[in-house]
C-alpha cells in the first residue's frame, strides 16, 4: 500500500494551517511515512514527528507570547535574536532531541547565505536546524552550525518536495500556506515589504507544485496576515475543513 509524504511550506502565521492539515489527516486514518518541512512548517513537522497531536501542538502555540519570544540582537546581522525561542522548543523537545528520535524520517530545509544554497538536515541534533530554517532574513540573527551562516530555508525553497521524491510507494503531497491574494490592499509600507516578500518566496515553489502528486493550498488563507497569529483557531479549522474536503483525493493516492 502507498504511503503519504508531506512537504509543508512557510508561511508564519498562516503556517498554523498545517496542524489543521495533519488533524485531519491523522482522523481520515492516512498513513503519513514522511515529513519535509521549511520555516513555520518545520515547526509543525517537528512537533508532530516527535508525537505531539495537532490540536496539543496548537494549544501550545495559543499560550505562547510570540511577540515577547525575541529580544533585539542590535548586531549587524538582524534585529532580533532566536535565544528565547529556542529555550521554549528546548522545553518541549528537549535540547538533545535528535532527528533520529522522531517517529518518522523528517528533513528541514535551510538556506546557506554565504553559498547561496540549500540545505537539508535529516540526521543529528535537532534543535540548530530548526531555528535555522525558521531564522527570517534581515529580523532574525542567522543561525551559526556545521561551519555555514544559516537562514530561513523558504528564501529559496517554500515547498521542500526534493526529499520525498524517489521513494517507493510514496506519494508526495504538498501543503502550501501562500495563495496570492490578487485583491490585497497595500496602504503601507510594511504592507508592501510583505507583499514583496511574498511574491518573491512564491516564485520558488511554482516549479515544485508541479512535482506533486497532490496539491494542498487553502484558498481562504489568502486574507491572513503572516503576522496574525491571535487567528490562531481560524487558520488551524481553515486546514482542518479544507483537508476533510480532500479525503477522497487523498484515499485515491493510496
Amino acid at each position: 500500500m502507498a504511503e503519504l509524504g508531506l512537504a509543508l511550506s512557510g508561511g508564519g502565521a498562516r503556517g498554523i494551517a498545517h496542524l489543521g492539515v495533519l488533524a485531519a489527516l491523522d482522523e481520515l486514518q492516512l498513513p503519513v511515512a514522511r515529513l519535509a518541512g521549511v520555516s513555520s512548517g518545520a515547526i509543525a513537522s517537528v512537533f508532530y514527528a516527535a508525537g505531539f497531536p495537532p490540536r496539543e501542538i496548537l494549544r501550545m502555540l495559543l499560550t505562547t507570547n510570540v511577540f515577547r519570544l525575541t529580544r533585539p540582537a542590535f548586531s549587524r546581522f538582524g534585529l532580533l535574536r532566536l535565544d528565547a525561542v529556542a529555550q521554549l522548543l528546548a522545553r518541549h523537545l528537549g535540547s538533545t532531541l535528535t532527528f533520529e528520535d522522531l517517529s518518522r524520517p523528517l528533513t528541514l530545509v535551510a538556506t546557506d547565505l554565504m553559498a547561496g544554497e540549500s540545505v537539508y538536515f535529516n540526521s543529528g541534533p535537532l534543535l540548530p536546524p530548526l531555528l535555522a530554517s525558521s531564522a527570517v532574513p534581515i529580523i532574525y540573527r542567522p543561525v551559526e552550525y556545521q561551519g555555514r551562516q544559516l537562514v530561513d530555508g523558504g528564501l529559496l525553497n517554500n515547498l521542500p518536495v526534493e526529499p520525498l521524491l524517489g521513494h517507493e510507494n510514496l506519494r508526495v503531497v504538498g501543503v502550501n500556506c501562500n495563495p496570492i491574494n490578487p485583491e490585497a490592499r497595500i496602504p503601507n509600507f510594511r504592507r508592501l515589504i510583505e507583499r514583496t516578500l511574498h511574491l518573491a518566496i512564491n516564485a520558488n515553489t511554482s516549479s515544485r507544485k508541479g512535482q506533486c502528486d497532490l496539491l494542498l493550498e487553502p484558498p481562504e488563507l489568502r486574507h491572513y496576515r503572516p503576522l496574525g497569529y491571535r487567528r490562531g483557531p481560524e487558520l488551524f479549522d481553515i486546514g482542518y475543513r479544507y483537508t476533510m474536503g480532500q479525503a477522497a483525493a487523498l484515499q485515491a493516492l493510496l
